[in-house]
Order: structure tokens, then sequence, then C-alpha cells
């Protein structure tokens, strides 16, 4: 087995190349699936802007030639030289399922392969074969956890010579998280703005990133579950007026989303009803909302909760990337959330 855990991942990746020439990088953390695969495509020595040395796919690519993933690993490069194959936005498509157990069966291929893929279930197409397979390593990117985040903003700052109080660290943290790419060019923003000061203060949080003190996004996410459009554009209304930034609606959105899929699943699996869900997993939930995310745990099945996740995530993850177009992707992705979310009370 060759299932390498998220916190050996940076040790593991130094080597990599060495070791294996098929990668499989997955998990809920769409910004950190997409670094991952970045630096281990770093470490092959591989020209990435060589399109001869390097072949960058899209599995909708996949479509109408499901062989051509097989083909282009096993392929020489045009001066005999290897070629890294990557492959984006994979699930369990059949194309891939197929080629990835092929090359677990045999001996490596003549190049590298890393696959980018989502949320894969225990038991979906790519773990089962890849986890048990010798000839392929296969890791899991799940949302930073608090000492994650913490060893992200010390290594960040530490870049420009920065350290942070204890004070601004708390107020950043409840900021960060659900990205990894979304976290850390929060934090990047933050140094270049503190530049040569020395020490990252509260108020540096507060001007440069936002304070989300004063507008909750959970009136925008409420919005969203209650499939009422016009709240939505209220909330978001509100968000804006105050200089909230609006990737903290994303982010609370994508954090409800994430625990109803969970507490939908514990429903499914031990076949009881949202309201005993709700005493356990739902405690820390504040009252005023409990009634609402109840009755749409009623609603969604965790298939639906696990799509509109995968749909939060690439959101976050393009607002980050062009953030002169954050406003317009976010609402865009939540407008088409609270109109599924409508549907489903129908």
């Amino acid at each position: 087995m060759a299932e390498i855990k998220s916190h050996e991942f940076d040790r593991f990746a130094e080597k990599a190349h060495e070791l294996y020439r098929v990668f499989v990088i997955y998990g809920p953390d769409r910004g950190l699936v997409s670094e991952r695969a970045a630096l281990l495509a770093r470490k092959t020595g591989i020209v990435h802007d060589d399109p001869f040395a390097t072949l960058k796919l899209d599995v909708s690519d996949l479509q109408s030639d499901p062989g051509r993933l097989l083909d282009e690993v096993n392929s020489l490069g045009l001066f005999g030289d290897k070629k890294l194959v990557w492959l984006r936005n994979a699930a369990n498509e059949k194309a891939v399922v197929d080629a990835l157990a092929f090359l677990a069966g045999g001996s490596p291929p003549a190049n590298t392969l890393i696959i980018e893929a989502g949320d894969l279930k225990k038991g979906s197409g790519l773990r089962k074969i890849a986890e048990p397979a010798k000839t392929i390593a296969i890791t899991p990117c799940y949302p930073d956890d608090v000492k994650a985040l913490n060893a992200l903003i010390d290594t960040l700052l530490a870049e420009d010579g920065l350290s942070i109080s204890p004070a601004a660290r708390h107020q950043l943290l409840d900021l960060l998280g659900g990205d990894r790419v979304a976290s850390r060019n929060e934090v990047r923003k933050l140094a270049l703005y503190c530049r040569g000061r020395g020490m990252v203060e509260e108020e540096d949080v507060t001007a440069i990133i936002g304070d989300a003190s004063g507008v909750s996004p959970d009136e925008a996410v409420d919005a969203v579950l209650a499939g009422d459009l016009a709240a939505l554009r209220h909330a978001l209304q509100k968000i804006e007026t105050s200089r909230t930034p609006v990737f903290l609606v994303l982010q609370s959105c994508l954090k409800q989303f994430q625990m109803m899929e969970l507490m939908r699943t514990e429903m499914d699996d031990k076949k009881v009803q949202a309201s005993q869900v709700m005493m356990t997993l739902g405690r820390h939930i504040h009252f005023k909302r409990k009634p609402l995310i109840e009755r749409a745990l009623g609603r969604w099945r965790a298939e639906a909760l696990s799509r509109e996740g995968h749909r939060l995530q690439s959101a976050i993850l393009h607002s980050r990337q062009r953030q002169s177009l954050e406003q317009s992707i976010a609402f865009q992705t939540l407008m088409a959330i609270v109109l599924q979310s409508a549907r489903q009370q129908r």
C-alpha cells in the first residue's frame, strides 16, 4: 500500500519521483489538491511550459477518446525524453478508472502521471484501485485544521520577516480554512500590506482582510438553505456595503454544506430523523438556526450536498485566482445553489 497521509506529504514529495510514476491526489480541499499536484510536478524536473514534455488534460478530454490517457502515459516524448501527464478534475470516470486499473496491475509506465481528483468516497473506483496498489501513491487533501493553518501563517509571514500578535492570529484564523489556495492568498495579501512593520496587529487583519464580526455570513447562508433568492440578494448587498469579503460567504456556505453532508450521511446510515442528528452533531449550532437546518436536512440528499460542496470549492478557488471577478463568481455560484435549494422544497 502506498497511501500517503496528509501530514507526511511534504517529506514524501522530496523523494516521490524516485519511488513512483503514478500519483492520485484527491479530497474536498480543491486548493490543496492543486497545490500538492503542482509540487509533485515541480519535483519531477520536467519543464512545465514545454508542450512536448508536459501534457495537461482535463477529464472531459477523455470523453471522445477513453484510451488516450494510457496512450499518453506510455508514449515517449518527441526527443525520447520522459513526459509528465497531468490530469485534472477526475472523479470516478470509467476511462480514468480503467486506465488506473491497468497501470496498477503492471510495471511502472514510461512517463509520470499525476491525477487531481475531487472528494472520493471510501470504496469509490479510484480509491479502490489506488490504495492497495504498490506502484501508485495516493494522498488525501482535507481542509486545514488549526495546527496546519498556524503553520501556514507562520511560514508565509516569516518570508517577509513578520510575526503576528496573539489577538491578530486569533482573528485571522477565523477568516481562513476550507481551501488552501484561498488561505494562502489571504495571508500573502496581509504580508504584503504589513511588509516592513515587523509585527502584524489585529487592526491590520481588519483593514486588509475584513472584519466579519459586523455582518455575519450566516444571513446569506440561511437564505441559500431556505431557497430564498430575494433574501440572498439582500444579504449580499449588506455584505458588500460593509466591505466584508464575499469570500467569507462562500467559505461559510461550504462549511455548512460539509457539515450537513456529514449529518445526512449519519441519518441515512443509522436510519434516524434529522432531529436526532441535530441533538448530537448539531449541538454547537445556534438555537435560532436549528429549525432551518433541520428542515434542510429533510430535503437534501447526501449526494446533492456533496455536489454543491464541490461547486463551492471550485468557486472559492476561482475567486482567489481571479479576484477581479470575485463578486460575480460568488453571486453566480450562490444563486445556482439557492435555486437548487428552492427546487428541493417542491
